[in-house]
């Protein structure tokens, strides 16, 4: 197992994260499994295991406090991203992880029932074709697409009140700018990871 304890306590406590030594325990195995899936199935090109701590991990859970529970999307989740780190800290939360890629699929499943993840449904299945039985409180998109593709897509997904969170490096000024008139921005936050040294924001749009 890749030996990140004492990185994943600070790390969770400079985010301000209370977790229970079975949460914990699960986020030490979740990333255990992506190093082993990606030495065959390449999800996510970074290999370092003390890299996926900061950049994949707590990179997930820094989004948080601006999550509206309790029923979560995570659209092109690929790797999981962030929808499992969410699901394990947050086990009364019902996260959907959207993928259109079989594989891709295929290693989420497994996750789910490796870490006993109850609260995790996974659907292989592109977002222009998903039609879910209930809108969610929250849509979030870590890397699927720019901006504004992301909320003309998504936006129909939300439930009345409802969120979309897009997860970007530096501020996306020019994606901002082309929102469609269907979405209104509520909010852009500036996110410090830690042990990250890049720029993270938060976009955080909502229905017009």
């Amino acid at each position: 197992m890749i030996q990140v304890h004492d990185s994943l306590e600070v790390g969770l406590s400079a985010l301000n994260i209370g977790s229970d030594a079975a949460a914990r325990k699960k986020l030490r195995q979740y990333l255990a499994l992506i190093a082993k899936w990606n030495k065959v199935h390449n999800l996510t090109a970074i290999r370092d295991p003390d890299r996926m701590l900061p950049e994949h991990l707590l990179d997930s859970l820094s989004i948080l406090p601006h999550v509206h529970p309790s029923r979560i999307l995570d659209v092109g989740s690929g790797a999981g991203l962030p929808g499992i780190p969410l699901a394990i800290v947050q086990p009364s939360w019902d996260v959907t992880l959207l993928d259109s890629s079989h594989k891709r699929c295929v290693f989420l499943r497994q996750a789910t029932i490796e870490l006993g993840l109850a609260n995790v449904d996974v659907v292989c299945q592109r977002i222009e074709e998903h039609r879910p039985a209930r809108p969610f409180d929250t849509v979030v998109s870590r890397a699927f697409a720019e901006t504004q593709h992301f909320a003309r897509l998504a936006i129909s997904q939300i439930a009345d009140g409802g969120l979309l969170v897009a997860m970007k490096g530096l501020h996306p000024h020019e994606e901002i700018a082309q929102l469609p008139p269907q979405v209104a921005l509520r909010d852009v936050v500036r996110i410090e990871v830690p042990g990250l040294g890049a720029q993270r924001h938060l976009v955080i749009m909502t229905k017009a």
